[in-house]
């Protein structure tokens, strides 16, 4: 009796003792299950335009990843089929805590914008033709710079496509100090003046061609390169979020600039200042989305801005030596329209490769990455042949 009820004891102290450890391997594993939910990085929601809250589709989500796995941050506008989907990673602005996914960023383009002071030269053109004020891609730009070196040698075709000899190469070189338009082609003008330049017709990629050409359109206009831009290109377009640097409204969000640095994120910022996009109009003093640029790219062909005929002559101008033309490059036999743009000391990057009937392609505006512009041009193409394959240029 005392033996059975000892054991019964016995027994019961056992099965207690086996509870109670039970008991705190379920307190050990919750921990460590909470501690790990609370470790987990949220995954950054993807934008798709004109489809908030619709679970997106796999190229949106692939080419996410290719965002993250290359650490870049910023906004990618793909385009399939005619349809824009804008896939965002990253954020804009650390320090305030706005991400890319938020709708009142936006992002300069640097020399992408070359092909829209092109298409307004173009319009320009149109204007005064059959007129005493007509003008062609023939006629000298001294009509304009009577002073300029060279000038009675260089012509309006040769700016466009970089065939002038002109070149400052440090005309992205901040001044600290804001410009007018003229004030900006009259720095210009005295670097050209007095350092070496190549004989007229001769390549050589430079912004001031181009800064060269928005002091063209001023003259010819009476108004600045700002108020011709929302005049001829935001206006007629219903652009929201494009706007000459300077110009920014307040509601919106210029990203702030930054390099991965391995492991390190969000290294070296450093934006888009005023007084620097003021040396460079018509060159680089825009800033867009990839939804408002497309709506350009759409207009530069459809009569919005310039007619099918217009496109094609700006971009096959006779004073061409490469597949540059009016700001843009045509390759792979001209069915693929691209371009490139960056800022000296600063580390965004703009990316655009769409084929020629716009239907496909894709719009990349990033504010933080590693990259070169040919390895970044490289993460692209990886994006570029799901999109469409074997259609796309890999450089």
């Amino acid at each position: 009796m005392r033996d059975r009820k000892e054991n019964r004891v016995s027994s019961q102290k056992s099965r207690s003792k086996k509870l109670a450890w039970l008991a705190g391997i379920a307190i050990v594993c919750g921990i460590v299950y909470y501690g790990r939910q609370q470790t987990v990085k949220p995954v950054e929601p993807i934008v798709t335009t004109g489809q908030q809250g619709k679970r997106p589709d796999s190229l949106a989500a692939y080419a996410k990843s290719v965002m993250d796995k290359n650490h870049l941050a910023g906004a990618i506008g793909i385009v399939r089929n005619g349809k824009l989907t804008t896939v965002t990673s990253g954020m804009a602005d650390l320090k305030k805590r706005i991400p890319n996914s938020s709708k009142q960023v936006v992002y300069p383009i640097g020399s992408m914008q070359k092909e829209i002071t092109g298409a307004m030269v173009m319009q320009v053109m149109r204007e005064k033709a059959h007129t005493d004020q007509a003008f062609s891609q023939d006629t000298k730009i001294a009509r304009w710079y009577p002073n300029l070196k060279h000038a009675d040698q260089v012509t309006v075709g040769n700016l466009l496509t970089h065939t002038s000899g002109y070149a400052v190469p440090t005309v992205e070189y901040a001044r600290h100090q804001e410009y007018t338009d003229l004030g900006a082609v009259a720095w210009t003008i005295s670097k050209i003046d007095t350092t070496d330049q190549l004989p007229a017709g001769s390549y050589i990629y430079s912004d001031v061609n181009f800064i060269l050409l928005a002091g063209i359109i001023k003259k010819e206009t009476g108004k600045s390169y700002s108020q011709n831009f929302y005049d001829r290109v935001a206006k007629p377009l219903k652009l929201t979020h494009t706007y000459i640097r300077q110009d920014l409204p307040k509601k919106l969000h210029l990203a702030v600039s930054y390099r991965y640095v391995d492991p390190n994120y969000y290294q070296r910022a450093i934006s888009y200042a005023v007084p620097v996009s003021t040396q460079l109009p018509g060159a680089g003093n825009l800033v867009s989305t990839p939804a408002d640029f497309y709506k350009i790219q759409l207009g530069l062909e459809n009569g919005q801005l310039l007619t099918e005929e217009e496109f094609s002559k700006m971009t096959h101008l006779k004073a061409k030596k490469t597949l540059y033309s009016g700001g843009v490059y045509l390759k792979k036999h001209e069915t693929i329209h691209l371009a490139y743009g960056t800022l000296d000391k600063e580390h965004y990057g703009a990316y655009m490769q769409l084929t020629a009937d716009n239907k496909n392609g894709i719009i990349m505006l990033i504010n933080q990455r590693q990259q070169s512009e040919r390895k970044l041009k490289r993460i692209a193409f990886q994006i570029l042949k799901r999109i469409k394959a074997r259609t796309f240029s890999l450089y």
